[in-house]
């Protein structure tokens, strides 16, 4: 058997990852096989119910005013079987799902998913696996310029595109006839991670004061903004035309989502009075880790705790980090990129997965009654 290349840390796991939830074919390194058989298994989330397969559709949209494609993945619960098709190799720890999977009958409320920095949207599979299985249906949309495979270096610094991107592909799926049939749109809700965190509040109607986040970048933030997906952001700090830009930023709150998850969330800095928040009518629950170096919760997931009147807020202790909000990686990848896959020896990853899903899962149930 053809051995597989070498893993480019998160871009190379993103192009393999698509392959496989894309039901294309892609080799198998020897060496994994029985690791492998550990991922294969279809009971992932083994002590939650499992009513249901799980359908997955892609959709290719375009937001032609704003020059952006927005490939936005689709979960959803269905009864149709798995074809041997869907039966493909993963290097994380994920159920298989029914590609192009008959939609369910009745309607479910759906949660929006914003990827983090330099992430993909099927970064966070996962929760929205689980949450599938809860009863949700899910949609996760690339943010263009800001994934893994696709880096561009400006993109990484407009977090005003992001919202817009959520906006745009829920119109784009409420327009799909067969989906629109299925989605309860009074129980619409969001769930983000690290930049996608903000991403989720600023579509609750949270706006940023640049010129603060800026300077705080400039001085003492620095290192929040020298993120590991791509080094060297910083000096885009002192562009003009993105600095103009700034002074521009159209209204992103978006009214027909009522429920709203921000995990690890970014850039806090930009937030300093509550004020910033007076247009936040719906539920906000906000998770941190203390020991995240990326995302600091003293300056990010306590701040928006802090200024959101009412906000939810579960902080992790210990030694659990940022990237424990990505999916389990095999062994192999694991030794490819330790970065974004390897947690500290107490931190056991799949139990703070665990912990998540229950309390996202609550969160949701409670509030897109």
């Amino acid at each position: 058997m053809k051995k597989s290349k070498k893993y480019d840390t998160v871009a190379g796991l993103r192009k393999i990852y698509e392959a496989l939830t894309l039901n294309n074919s892609i080799p198998i390194h020897g060496k994994i096989i029985t690791v492998l058989l550990l991922f294969i298994h279809p009971i992932v989330f083994g002590q939650h119910p499992q009513p249901a397969n799980i359908g997955q559709r892609t959709f290719h949209f375009k937001d032609e005013k704003r020059n952006r494609p927005l490939v936005t993945e689709l979960w959803y619960p269905t009864t149709d079987t798995l074809k041997a098709s869907d039966k493909r190799f993963s290097p994380f720890l994920r159920r298989y799902t029914v590609r192009d999977g008959s939609l369910p009958t009745g309607k479910l409320p759906l949660i929006m998913v914003s990827h983090g920095t330099g992430g993909s949207r099927t970064s966070l599979e996962w929760i929205v696996q689980h949450l599938v299985q809860s009863g949700f249906i899910v949609a996760a949309v690339d943010h263009w310029g800001n994934t893994s495979d696709n880096k561009i270096a400006v993109e990484f610094m407009k977090p005003w595109e992001r919202p817009q991107d959520i906006s745009f592909a829920l119109t784009q799926l409420l327009k799909e006839k067969e989906v629109n049939a299925v989605i309860d749109t009074v129980r619409i809700g969001a769930l983000g991670f690290s930049f996608g965190g903000y991403t989720v509040i600023a579509l609750a109607g949270g706006v940023i004061d640049y010129p603060v986040l800026i300077h705080y970048y400039r001085t003492i933030g620095h290192r929040e903004v020298e993120v590991p997906e791509y080094p060297g952001l910083g000096r885009l700090l002192y562009d003009s035309t993105l600095i103009a830009a700034t002074k521009h930023v159209p209204n992103l709150k978006d009214s027909r989502i009522k429920a709203f998850v921000a995990l690890s969330p970014g850039t806090g800095p930009g937030f300093v009075r509550k004020e910033q928040f007076k247009d936040v009518h719906g539920a906000v629950f906000i998770t941190g880790s203390l020991a995240d170096s990326i995302a600091p919760v003293k300056s990010n997931a306590r701040v928006y705790h802090k200024l959101i009147k009412g906000a939810d807020y579960y902080e992790f202790g210990g030694k659990v980090g940022h990237y424990v909000m990505l999916g389990e990686a095999n062994d192999e990848l694991k030794q490819e990129a330790p970065v974004p896959f390897v947690d500290d020896p107490s931190v056991n990853r799949h139990e703070v997965h665990l912990k998540v899903d229950s309390l996202v899962t609550d969160f949701f149930k409670r509030n897109l009654k």
